[in-house]
């Protein structure tokens, strides 16, 4: 019995855990994965918030259209949008934010010179560094029959490239 006992107590003195070095090294590969995965995960957000911005833009627009059939051809703000076409709730203000994105609508009534005029820009909250909501720049109007973006950092506008 006692032979059997320090048998199995020399078994257990021969087996071995990590030593530090070990520990050490696997705990900086984690650290890795984790550094690289959470700038992969700010960029799908990015992207995502990119690609709802531009969705928001076209709903509405179609909620505009909606709109000015029933109103003589003029433009609704957020506010009204929200409460008579059913916009989402999310846009009510004066500049809503949407998924890290800065809505800004401006609507002017017709005229006797000229028919009313609505103008939607989306612009990101955080436009660069690791933080950023987005890079992209919306901007579309009553006058135009696409959505207008640019990459550089300002406000896009009429003239810069259909996305």
């Amino acid at each position: 019995m006692v032979t059997n006992f320090s048998r199995q107590l020399a078994r257990l003195r021969d087996q071995r855990g990590f030593n530090l070095i070990e520990l050490m090294i696997v705990i900086a590969i984690i650290g890795l994965l984790i550094g690289v995965g959470s700038i992969a995960w700010q960029a799908v957000i990015s992207s995502g918030n990119e690609t709802t911005a531009a969705q928001s833009i076209e709903n509405i627009r179609k909620f505009q259209a909606q709109y000015a059939t029933r109103n003589r051809g003029n433009f609704a703000t957020f506010d009204e949008l929200v409460e008579k076409v059913g916009l989402d709730e999310k846009f009510k203000g004066e500049r809503p934010v949407v998924n890290g994105y800065i809505f800004t609508m401006t609507v002017e009534p017709s005229s006797s010179s000229r028919p009313a005029f609505y103008s939607i820009t989306a612009d990101p909250q955080v436009a660069e560094g690791i933080t950023a909501t987005g890079k992209r720049h919306f901007y579309t109007d009553s006058s135009l029959s696409t959505i207008k973006a640019t990459d550089e950092n300002r406000p896009a506008k009429a003239d810069d490239p259909s996305i």
